[in-house]
């Protein structure tokens, strides 16, 4: 099918599915009404009543009014949502403009995004529920040595889960949406396509949100784990302490000071900031900040002696080619350690 010809199939009124559900799930220019399950239902309940009773007769503007009705007495207390409120009923107006407009409306509240707040709902918010018990197995049979493994299982273990868990949801909301439209024989196949892409890229678009909400918390979980599965206690953070490397945990010393323990892929986007020096952790008792970092190709000489010179020592996998240069660096070797020497490092500073 030639370009201009797919255009002008999904310039039809099923391509208001897609803008429907971005409508319905908005909460900037809208209210997310798409986010409340039981106030959709009661809207399509309602249409489909109307619609039921109403077989010879010109039902539209009345369902109109039902959705505008319900809509506003949902939120009549919210008076900082007024205005979005009214946005959305008067783009509504306009867009469903005849019947069909409004049982394509119905079928993406009913199909789309009430499947999809279900499917959303099941995918985990926490990379932690996948990696908990394989990690604590790993530390109970290896001990400290196999702390560089648990570092990397962790964030490669529930990544993974949460993604097998996305596509289980897709597949069944998928499945179940392709037969529903395969049972109405008025849809043509180019219909089909358009709502059944238009589900996956509205699936797509916020289990990314959902991802990047989890991004990065998974390691900084780990170390928490860690500390928690050798029984170190943790210490309340430096009152006003800002550095620009972020701490996820921190220790208190058996000389007072602390110590801060953090745990990321990378320190690259973190680089162009570095400003905290020596005196700044002097004037809060920061003796060290441990950084255990799971990819270290960049990790350059200059950040080494820079960060390094600040007190902060950056632990690496034990098999690292970084790790290797950098020990046997006369200039570098003070500010490197592998991994599975972690614990070790700690117990020696709070005992």
């Amino acid at each position: 099918m030639k370009p201009e010809k797919i255009l002008s199939t999904i310039k039809n009124r099923w391509d208001n599915v897609y803008w429907f559900s971005r409508m319905l799930i908005s909460n900037d220019k809208y209210v997310a009404v798409g986010k409340e399950p039981k106030l959709l239902s009661i809207i399509t309940s309602s249409l489909r009543l109307i619609a039921k009773q109403n077989k010879d007769k010109d039902y539209l503007t009345l369902q109109k009014q039902t959705v505008r009705n319900i809509i506003e007495d949902r939120y009549k207390k919210s008076k900082s949502r007024i205005l979005r409120v009214q946005t959305l009923l008067n783009e509504l107006d306009q867009m469903i403009s005849s019947i069909e407009d409004m049982e394509v409306f119905i079928l993406t509240c009913e199909n789309i995004m009430l499947p999809l707040y279900q499917a959303i709902s099941n995918i985990p918010s926490n990379d932690r529920e996948f990696t908990l018990n394989i990690a604590k197995s790993y530390l109970d049979i290896q001990g400290e040595k196999g702390l560089a493994t648990v570092i990397s299982l962790w964030d490669d273990l529930g990544v993974r889960g949460c993604l097998t868990a996305e596509r289980t949801e897709i597949v069944r909301a998928f499945a179940t949406l392709r037969v529903l439209l395969t049972k109405d024989p008025e849809i043509t196949q180019e219909e089909k396509d358009i709502v059944l892409t238009a589900f996956t890229q509205e699936f797509e678009r916020r289990t990314a949100q959902k991802r990047k909400k989890r991004a990065g918390g998974s390691l900084e979980d780990v170390t928490d784990f860690i500390l928690g599965y050798y029984r170190i206690k943790r210490a309340k953070a430096p009152s006003h302490f800002q550095a620009d490397l972020e701490v996820d945990n921190w220790v208190k010393a058996k000389d007072g000071w602390l110590i801060g323990i953090s745990c990321k892929r990378t320190i690259r986007e973190r680089w162009k900031n570095v400003s905290s020096s020596t005196e700044v952790y002097n004037r809060f008792k920061v003796k060290y900040i441990f950084h255990v970092v799971t990819y270290d190709e960049d990790l350059s000489d200059d950040k080494l002696t820079l960060l390094g010179e600040q007190r902060q020592i950056f632990y690496l996998q034990d098999n690292s080619r970084r790790l290797k240069y950098a020990s046997e660096h006369v200039g570098l070797k003070n500010y490197v350690r592998p991994i599975s020497k972690l614990i070790e490092d700690i117990k020696k500073e709070i005992k």
